[in-house]
């Protein structure tokens, strides 16, 4: 199988996370936090250095304010609920997930709050900070904005945006589910006060893993409450992080695997990372650039490592089925949980075939999987 849907879900893992969790269940694997003996501090000691590796990683300088959780949608359903109050006004963008649009409007259905949406320049993708600014209300609290297209693949200027929230003093949320590992990120120069990510993609760490950065100072309201090893006495939840937001037992074994995904990265360096994946989108794009039956909804620059297409008069689940079925080739068709973002660029009823390399895939296999593409597309006619 040549696996390229990697903005899904990275495979395969550097070796040593598969090492790192299969030692790790067999040895120390006890629950972090909540007892006193050696296995339990063990584990303890493994979360801790896995937060010490995000804040690495992000620049982020007290590491006690990174909580983990399953996934990026739980992070940003905390960050979202957690620092909006009544009356509030949100900016966004249509290129977001579900995971930020259904939050949003489950909150405005309510009376709640209201949101803006911020439209596309391109079919690429490019976001103007310009209007991002220019939808900015008096009572504004909160940018969110995807650090780059789950469908396009396309980078947004989240470094200047971050310039504009600090400016307007608007609170600013960071989804980094598609470049969390692969895009430079630094919390403290790009003024991102909130900053959630999954840990099994571009951190290359394994699923129902994932973390929320809050800044220091900023507080949020709880919106998951529980047991957390401290202050067990008490009725309501703790206020200070991580404990806030890491209520019940930890996905240890999970995290532990993540810590050695972050150490791959770090020892790798994201620059490399992107480049690898630049260079596979690259010459994937070069070979079916010259087909008439394909339509490219990406293009190579400014991208973190997705090329989105359709093929003439082929729905895009039918071209990944035979894709699977005939050349054993994995990628994603539909939708990719972004409305706005398909119903901008008209594809509401094909949706789109995302080819998503990582970093381990081959020239090879990138290039098998264009003259693969290229026989479809010549048999669409």
């Amino acid at each position: 199988m040549v696996y390229l849907d990697n903005a899904a879900t990275s495979f395969p893992k550097p070796q040593e996370v598969y090492e790192k969790i299969y030692t790790f269940m067999q040895e120390s694997c006890a629950n972090p936090g909540r007892s006193s003996h050696r296995m339990a501090r063990v584990s303890a000691q493994y979360i801790m250095q896995t937060r010490e590796s995000i804040a690495a990683l992000f620049n982020i300088s007290n590491p006690l304010r990174i909580g983990f959780t399953a996934n990026a949608t739980y992070a940003l359903n905390m960050a979202i609920k957690g620092i909006l109050r009544k009356g509030d006004h949100v900016v966004t963008t249509a290129l977001e997930h579900n995971s930020v649009l259904r939050p949003l409007y489950e909150l405005k259905k309510k009376g709640f709050i209201n949101y803006s949406i911020v439209l596309p320049r391109n079919i690429y993708g490019d976001i103007d900070p310009y209007d991002i600014a220019k939808a900015i209300r008096y009572n504004t609290r909160l940018i969110i904005i995807t650090a780059s297209s789950n469908v396009t693949g396309n980078i947004l200027p989240f470094e200047q945006i971050g310039d504009i929230a600090k400016k307007h003093g608007v609170h600013y949320l960071l989804d980094a589910s598609q470049g969390a590992g692969v895009l430079p990120i630094d919390v403290e120069k790009m003024n991102i006060d909130l900053l959630a990510f999954p840990g099994h993609k571009g951190l290359m760490g394994p699923q129902g893993t994932g973390g929320l950065y809050c800044r220091e100072g900023l507080k949020l309201k709880s919106i998951i409450q529980g047991g957390t090893g401290s202050k067990s006495f008490e009725t309501v939840q703790p206020d200070f992080m991580p404990d806030l937001i890491e209520s019940g037992t930890l996905n240890t074994p999970g995290i532990v695997g993540l810590g050695e995904g972050i150490k791959f990265i770090l020892k790798t360096g994201t620059q490399a990372i992107h480049e690898r994946k630049q260079l596979l989108i690259k010459r994937l794009y070069d070979m079916l650039e010259g087909s008439g039956n394909i339509k490219f909804y990406s293009r190579p620059e400014n991208n973190s490592g997705v090329l989105a297409l359709l093929i003439d008069g082929m729905d895009s689940s039918e071209a990944a089925n035979i894709l699977d079925s005939k050349y054993q080739i994995a990628v994603r068709p539909g939708f990719h949980c972004a409305p706005l973002m398909h119903k901008f660029l008209k594809t509401e009823k094909t949706g789109l075939v995302r080819i998503s390399p990582g970093y381990f895939n081959t020239v090879e296999e990138i290039e098998y999987t264009a003259e693969s593409i290229l026989e479809i597309a010549a048999g669409s006619n």
